[in-house]
Order: structure tokens, then C-alpha cells, then sequence
């Protein structure tokens, strides 16, 4: 007897992920949560360069920066809050020093220009369709860098800007990358200081546009992160605390579906192999000077040593 309903996955059959595929992931926090997992297996991936981005304005706009090699400049950045802000960064990369700011945002779009170029595998989280548009410029935001309020105007993207967005995500990646697969999702996250019904309003508006425009003939596809958690995990016992943000079971679920639908089997193999070694390194031991524990330490140098032969680019 089945006591609650499953989302069907199956191997997609072409384009996987494997250990010689080089992924880029842009958006929410729940990129990072999945970025996670696919750093622990040791696959080669970069999450956002520039910081959390949450509505696909914001992502649009990089992926323009970083492929026009956009140089970042004292104009583009703000002081406040004794910090130099960029409103086209997350906060992670604010800075006391408008030199370091600055550094860390061209280095970032280096990074993201020739990850852009070079991904097997592109995978964009969107997190709301709220945005805020800074009175002063006229312009959307990726970060308000909490400036008052009264400051911003906040917008909701309807579900044709949102497709425009993605339409020229995807036309600015296949500009410079015409074979990487493009994966979309939406973040389980439900963002509740919006509200209850502005939140799932702006999700809707995310589903709808992203599924105007996801073709697998075009090598764009959707996975369905935010319907596995509202379907398939429809109890708080899968929330943190907040009873907002997924906690870990949820995420290993989710990321076991991931796994299931775009991990080739042969990397799955591996998966299990570095899994082993990630285990055995965190292991600790009652006496590190004992026989046993120098032959234990010996046996996962082999294993590390074994894989790297296989795979030169993991690294422990």
C-alpha cells in the first residue's frame, strides 16, 4: 500500500554527469545545498561566483557582465554600513575595503566568463519572482544590502518578463556555449516574508516561464526540486526549525533524485569510492599513533591514489 505520491524519474539518456563534466551553478541558497553534495563527491563545480542571486534578473545580468568581461569599477560599488557594496553581488562578497570589493568582482567575472564557456553543465536555481528596483537608478537589484526600504520599489515579474529573462539566459549562454545542457529548477525555499499567497504566486510565475521555454532538443530541461518538496515531502518533519528551509534529510532526498535522473552510472561508481575515502578522512581515531590506525591511513592513500589515476582533477 502506498501512503503518499512519488514524482516518476528516470535516466536521462543523453548529456549526464559524469567526472569529466565541469558544472556551473547560479541562484538561490538551494544551489549551494545541491553545489554541496556535488563538492563532497568531488565533481568539478563552481557555485556563484557572484554570491547568492535569487530572481532570474539578477542571473540574466550576470551571465551579460561576465561575457562582455565587464570591469567593475568605484562607480559600481556603494559605501554602507562601514561595508562596499555591489547591488549586482550577494553581501558574501562586501567588503570594508573598496579595493578588495572591487577585486574580488573582477575576479569573479574572469571566473564566471570562462565557466560560461567552458561548463558541460550549467544549472540555474530560481528562488522568487520579487524584485526590488532602486528608486535612485531605475534599476533591479540582485541585493538591497539592507538600505532602507523606502528606497526600493518592490516589483513582481510576471510570468512573460521572467521568460524573456530565461530566453536571454539562454540565448547568451549558447552565444559562447553551444553544447552545455542547461538545467533548470525552482528552490523549495518558500520565501514567507513576501507572504503565504505572494509566495506561491511568484513560484507559479517561476514554473510557468521556465516551462515556456525548457526543450530537451535544445539541451534545456527542468528538475523538479520545489515539486518534490511540496509533494513528495509534504510534512515539517523534512523543514529546519524555521519550518521554512529544507533540512537534511529533505536535501539528500531531493539530491538522491538528482543523482537517479542526471548522474551516469559509472560516476555514480565513483561517487561511492570517494564516499569511502570522505568517510574514512573525517574518521577519528582513539589512538592516531596506533598500528592500526597508520594501516588504516595507508589504505585510504591507496584508495586516493587509485582514483586520481583514473581522475587527475579530484583532489582531497
Amino acid at each position: 500500500m502506498q501512503f503518499r505520491t512519488q514524482i516518476p524519474f528516470k535516466k536521462q539518456e543523453h548529456n549526464l554527469i559524469d567526472y569529466n563534466s565541469t558544472i556551473l551553478m547560479l541562484g538561490s541558497c538551494f544551489t549551494e545545498n545541491m553545489g554541496d553534495k556535488l563538492d563532497y563527491f568531488k565533481f568539478s563545480t563552481t557555485m556563484n561566483p557572484f554570491g547568492i542571486l535569487f530572481h532570474p534578473r539578477a542571473i540574466e545580468n550576470l551571465l551579460l557582465n561576465a561575457i562582455n568581461k565587464k570591469e567593475y569599477i568605484e562607480e559600481n560599488i556603494f559605501f554602507q554600513n562601514e561595508q562596499w557594496h555591489c547591488f549586482e553581488a550577494h553581501s558574501s562578497l562586501s567588503n570594508p575595503s573598496k579595493e578588495v570589493l572591487l577585486g574580488h568582482l573582477n575576479d569573479s567575472i574572469y571566473v564566471t566568463n570562462q565557466l560560461i564557456n567552458e561548463s558541460t553543465h550549467i544549472i540555474i536555481t530560481l528562488g522568487t519572482a520579487w524584485c526590488y528596483r532602486f528608486v535612485e537608478t531605475d534599476t533591479v537589484v540582485a541585493n538591497c544590502h539592507k538600505i532602507p526600504q523606502k528606497k526600493f520599489l518592490k516589483e513582481l515579474l510576471t510570468v512573460d518578463e521572467i521568460t524573456e529573462s530565461l530566453m536571454a539566459i539562454m540565448a547568451l549562454i549558447r552565444s559562447v556555449n553551444k553544447n552545455a545542457s542547461v538545467l533548470f529548477t525552482v528552490s523549495p525555499v518558500r520565501h514567507l516574508k513576501d507572504g503565504f499567497i505572494e509566495n506561491q504566486q511568484s513560484k507559479s510565475h517561476l514554473i510557468t516561464a521556465i516551462h515556456r521555454v525548457v526543450e530537451p532538443r535544445n539541451n534545456a530541461f527542468y528538475f523538479p526540486s520545489y515539486e518534490i518538496m511540496m509533494d513528495e515531502l509534504r510534512n515539517y518533519r523534512f523543514y529546519n526549525e524555521d519550518m521554512i528551509h529544507p533540512n537534511q534529510t529533505a536535501i539528500n532526498y531531493i539530491w538522491e533524485k538528482f543523482v537517479q535522473q542526471w548522474v551516469s552510472s559509472e560516476a555514480e561508481e565513483t561517487m561511492r569510492d570517494v564516499e569511502t575515502i570522505q568517510k574514512g578522512l573525517m574518521h577519528r581515531p582513539f589512538n592516531q599513533d596506533s598500528e592500526q590506525h597508520k594501516g588504516f591511513l595507508k589504505n585510504i592513500r591507496l584508495k586516493i591514489e587509485e582514483l586520481q589515476l583514473k581522475y587527475p582533477t579530484i583532489t582531497f
